[in-house]
């Protein structure tokens, strides 16, 4: 833009024109400032096609700039609103097992694998959805009868709001041990809360082998 006012400024005090010796210059239009400054005609024209593509290159920047910025909000979002975790039982070296109890508990799992985004509270056991949206949810439940021949009771119900919705259950007097899970997609709003309960005379065993599971993640957003 620079160079072309530079030029259009040199023209004016050079004594020729524009048009190359022996050749006639186009006609004037009506109108046209070519009728009252024919040298700097072409110029004026050229001027005029670098004003046009300023506006063409600045217009179409601003769309650039604005198709971004919609962009990395929507990356912003997808990012804020991941969730993700998956626990365990204990992270205890020795064998142990969590009930059996005379009255319903909620487990709480002690190991964290993952825990994306912090919905998962290891001492409550719950895990707070912080956004509406379908849900992949998993239990796998793991029991030791402690002897051949007595009966064996792995079993445990998946909570939405304290009501059961699935439960992973292994009872019979046939296996000293043995597991069992649940895996179902749900459709949850933000603020619901997910937790696993210990039915009464049902028990969950395990070590560093991580038997019993617990895990959830956003499939996706539904607001």
């Amino acid at each position: 833009m620079r160079a072309v006012v530079m030029i259009c400024l040199l023209h004016g005090a050079l004594p020729y024109g524009w048009v190359d010796p022996g050749v006639t210059p186009p006609a004037d239009l009506p109108g046209s400032g070519c009728i009252t400054d024919r040298g700097s005609c072409g110029c004026c024209l050229m001027l005029r096609e670098v004003n046009r593509m300023s506006t063409y290159f600045n217009a179409t920047l601003n769309a650039l700039e604005k198709d971004y910025a919609q962009a990395k909000r929507s990356v912003e979002k997808i990012e804020a609103s991941r969730g993700a975790f998956s626990v365990a039982l204990t992270d205890q070296p020795y064998f142990f097992c969590f009930g059996p109890f005379t009255s319903e508990k909620l487990v709480t799992y002690q190991h964290v694998f993952i825990n994306l985004g912090g919905g998962y509270d290891p001492g409550t056991g719950v895990f707070t959805a912080a956004q509406s949206g379908v849900y992949s949810l998993a239990l796998t439940v793991f029991g030791d009868a402690g002897a051949p021949g007595v009966p064996l009771a792995a079993c445990a119900d998946l909570l939405v709001n304290g009501r059961a919705v699935s439960g992973a259950r292994e009872r019979n007097a046939q296996d000293q041990e043995d597991s069992a899970s649940t895996v179902l997609a749900l459709h949850l709003n933000a603020g619901d809360k997910v937790a696993v309960s210990l039915p009464v005379g049902c028990s969950l065993c395990g070590d560093l082998g991580h038997y019993n599971t617990f895990s959830a993640f956003l499939l996706y957003p539904t607001e």
